[in-house]
């Protein structure tokens, strides 16, 4: 497992590197950020991927706990959206269309002919601005891209702010803004994929989670929701209650069968929208480390990582492989604009879309 010296660090301003180079020629930044108690998180200003998160066990030992890619062509490449941030639209949009304000639009189809995570080329592999900031004991960087009218088939020049926070309290703080100059659909989230026990340890199917959520959105056999928001109680995505992922991924449900495992939205339990509430929490026994999920958001996509086929490696040299990490997506619910009854992704000119994700990272002994 890798490591690195714990504890006593001193939290430090944002630091930069230079990381690589894209194909195109551009030049790839890599920023870390560390807080008193040495947990440190890094990004490239590529797609605000998230690289590395160091955070320690019980016993004090660091290790990254999100899954990276070993080199600049990993993360150019990044089939598995690795740590990055997804736009405009999260998951799916069925049919890579929608029709608003009384005309249609046509996105770019990348998943059997649906639109995945914003399509082709989705802010994930865009190069965004970055610069420091500082408020009380939290260090933050402010990431910034520009959408143009039109991008992978989306109105509106959009705009976009996405701030990451690290507090002394270890908790890693994803706030996003944006606006637009024309009426369109938004969705945004971060995409990293979590191994508590380390991203060179292999399964985490032993690791325990738990989904604040009665309800879900069932899929059909492309991925899309059926519209329909079912309750989770009788069915292995019921995880109100703390479950290894394993108890629920190697039931013959016919969700868990047409999706390899979970890859669904959660319909989150919230006293009023937008509402900051707990998510999800995940647990591994072994290490003793803990992720706690806090979001603004309506829904989570908790996926288990059903296509890592073992093609690709971290830093670490170990092959990545089917539920090796989980990933913890808040969001608004998959192919909102073609389901007028799910909470809304409209954003209007004017108007300003907010949302924020925490991810707290604690461990068992406190």
């Amino acid at each position: 497992m890798s490591s690195e010296s714990s504890g006593t660090s001193v939290a430090m301003g944002l630091t930069h590197k230079p990381f690589g180079t894209l194909s195109t020629g551009k030049a790839v930044t890599e920023y870390r950020m560390r807080n008193v108690a040495g947990l440190e998180v890094r990004f490239l200003d590529l797609g605000g991927i998230v690289t590395a998160i160091l955070a320690p066990d019980r016993q004090g030992r660091f290790a990254n706990v999100t899954l990276d890619q070993p080199d600049m062509a990993g993360y150019e490449a990044n089939p598995g959206h690795f740590g990055a941030l997804i736009g405009r639209f999260a998951n799916r949009i069925g049919g890579a269309a929608f029709s608003l304000a009384g005309r249609t639009y046509h996105l770019a189809a990348n998943d059997h002919g649906n639109t995945l995570h914003g399509g082709i080329v989705g802010f994930d592999r865009a190069i965004w601005g970055v610069t420091a900031a500082q408020s009380g004991h939290a260090l933050s960087a402010v990431l910034t891209h520009v959408s143009p009218d039109g991008d992978e088939g989306f109105p509106g020049t959009l705009r976009v702010e996405v701030v990451y926070s690290l507090n002394d309290e270890n908790e890693f703080r994803i706030d996003y803004q944006a606006v637009t100059t024309a009426e369109t659909v938004l969705n945004l989230t971060n995409h990293a994929y979590f191994n508590l026990a380390g991203n060179d340890q292999g399964s985490a199917l032993d690791q325990i989670v738990q989904i604040n959520a009665e309800s879900y959105t069932p899929v059909g056999s492309n991925g899309i929701p059926t519209g329909e928001i079912a309750p989770v109680e009788g069915t292995p995505l019921d995880l109100r209650q703390p479950k290894p992922i394993a108890a629920g991924i190697r039931v013959a449900h016919p969700q868990i069968l047409m999706q390899r495992g979970y890859d669904h939205n959660w319909v989150l339990d919230k006293p009023s929208p937008n509402a900051m509430t707990l998510a999800a929490r995940a647990y591994d026994p072994t290490s003793g480390r803990v992720l706690e999920v806090e979001t603004t958001e309506p829904g989570v996509q908790f996926y288990t990582g059903n296509y890592l086929g073992g093609g690709s490696a971290g830093t670490a040299g170990v092959a990545y492989r089917q539920s090796d990490a989980y990933c913890f997506e808040t969001q608004h619910f998959p192919d909102s604009p073609n389901k007028p009854h799910f909470p809304t992704t409209v954003l209007l000119p004017g108007h300003i879309f907010r949302s924020s994700t925490v991810y707290r990272f604690k461990t068992d002994r406190g």
